[in-house]
């Protein structure tokens, strides 16, 4: 990775404000690693004073021990993995920490100096009653978790769970589950006073994540490792998932990316997608101002039939997605989408 940065030290703008460490279990590593790979960073890059630096962690790798090590980081933000504070959930999840490291892991982090910190919580799975999933939503409410960001559980192709669904050796997933569960989230977070910035996502004010808003925000990045992923305004480009083809073509001095050129098409939609996804919505008049009125209009006409199903709201020439719309967000993206043949017309 610290010869990937080297290769890698003219993809962005010199000028940086975040660095992240996620993907797989970036808690494994020792602090002075943490360290050599920031040091590397700076070698190339301006790091913001006002930096956010997060590391992704596992409950069951944040022991007092290594939390105090990583005092001696620049690490400033952990996004902790928790899922749920029930034992059962977790096992049926196949995590590899207990509800008592769930909780256990946040008071150490605080207790030791750190306060910025997001918390992941999954639902809509069968063994979780909308009783336990309100009580996981307190339990960090009550811990002052300053960002809190929850998924949907989704079943991957090829995994032991889908193979026991198809089998019928364990419960498929229930939709309205998901959406209730949904729905009291919001309520009882919004009651707490945290903005619901994007879909998946929850804060304080002022605690967004600079990393992912500035992702949503179309930001360029720059994605170091194997499986990485980047971005520099036109063009993306992904590292080989596979970690001995990754290291053997870096050590040949050969980035190993596969490279997509964006098509204006390409970026109007992945705009759409992502600003629809945010309370700051999908701006009309950004749309005009880089892609021309037709575009803008051609989403506008398109979005009537949700404004008038109360999916959609306009605010100031943004188009926003009501409760009833988030829980339909990526079809709603998927029908405002562009083709290369609208853009021709």
């Amino acid at each position: 990775m610290v010869q990937e940065l080297k290769l890698q030290a003219t993809y962005l703008s010199k000028k940086i404000d975040t660095i992240y460490f996620g993907g797989g279990t970036p808690s494994l590593l020792e602090a002075s690693e943490i360290n050599l790979l920031i040091d590397e960073v700076a070698k190339y890059f301006d790091i913001n004073p006002t930096h956010e630096i997060t590391l992704e962690a596992n409950p069951d790798d944040l022991d007092h021990k290594k939390i105090q090590l990583l005092k001696h980081t620049p690490i400033n933000r952990f996004s902790i993995g928790i899922q749920s504070f029930y034992e059962e959930d977790l096992k049926w999840m196949n995590r590899a920490h207990n509800a008592q490291e769930a909780e256990s892991a946040i008071k150490r982090v605080q207790d030791i100096g750190f306060e910025n910190i997001t918390a992941d919580l999954i639902y809509g799975f069968p063994l979780l009653s909308d009783e336990k999933w309100l009580n996981n939503i307190h339990k960090l409410i009550s811990l002052e978790i300053p960002h809190i960001s929850a998924y949907g559980i989704t079943i991957e192709p090829r995994t032991a769970l889908a193979h026991h669904i198809k089998n019928g050796k364990q419960k498929a997933m229930d939709e309205e589950q998901s959406a209730q569960q949904f729905l009291l989230l919001m309520g009882v977070l919004a009651d707490s006073s945290y903005e619901h910035y994007e879909i998946s996502n929850f804060a304080r004010p002022n605690c967004y994540a600079i990393h992912n808003t500035n992702y949503w925000k179309s930001q360029p990045y720059l994605g170091i490792g194997p499986s990485a992923h980047s971005f520099d305004g036109s063009r993306r480009q992904w590292n080989v998932s596979n970690n001995a083809k990754y290291m053997s073509s870096i050590l040949k001095m050969h980035i190993p990316a596969e490279v997509e050129i964006l098509t204006t098409t390409d970026k109007v939609n992945e705009y759409i997608m992502t600003s629809l996804r945010t309370m700051w919505g999908l701006d009309l008049n950004h749309l005009t101002q880089l892609y021309g009125s037709e575009t803008s209009s051609a989403i506008a006409i398109r979005s009537k039939e949700f404004i008038e199903e109360k999916k959609i709201f306009v605010d100031n020439d943004r188009l926003k997605l009501t409760k009833e719309g988030k829980l339909i967000a990526d079809f709603i993206a998927a029908e405002l989408f562009m083709d290369e043949e609208d853009r021709s017309k």
